[in-house]
């Protein structure tokens, strides 16, 4: 689903192989979506809303981050985005295995698939900052 985006000149480098860029922007709301339904089933106590608020942090950012991306001033800027998309991610991933260890939750076994999906979108941005890297010393 695009909503009328202009294509930036960037997009092809956070394109997934095989999928469109408004693909991973899906993936990345989703991802959001998901840990937000998430935080409303962790434990209500004080490290709970620690971790809530933590967590809801990180895990929204990247979709923030990756639409900055897209309107990136320079390969600089895009690269600079996008790892900071990457950063939040990995710090997500952190608190995941954190709340399922804990566990903060009723069924810490209900975090597999999150925790992998945290994978996947690590391994999509650091794919991405290669292939933008390389492209940049080009120019």
């Amino acid at each position: 689903m695009t909503y009328g985006q202009k294509n930036s000149e960037w997009d092809e480098l956070i394109v997934e192989e095989g999928r469109s860029i408004y693909d991973l922007e899906e993936r990345l709301l989703e991802f959001s979506a998901r840990i937000i339904r998430l935080t409303r089933k962790i434990e209500k106590s004080e490290v709970g809303s620690h971790v809530t608020k933590q967590i809801l942090r990180s895990a929204t950012s990247p979709l923030a981050n990756h639409g900055e991306a897209q309107a990136a001033e320079s390969a600089k800027d895009f690269i600079h985005k996008l790892k900071i998309s990457l950063k939040e991610l990995r710090e997500t991933l952190r608190w995941l295995k954190l709340i399922k260890r804990v566990p903060l939750l009723d069924e810490p076994k209900s975090l597999d698939h999150i925790l992998d999906e945290s994978d996947q979108l690590i391994r999509i941005f650091v794919s991405s900052i290669n292939t933008a890297r390389k492209r940049a010393q080009k120019f």
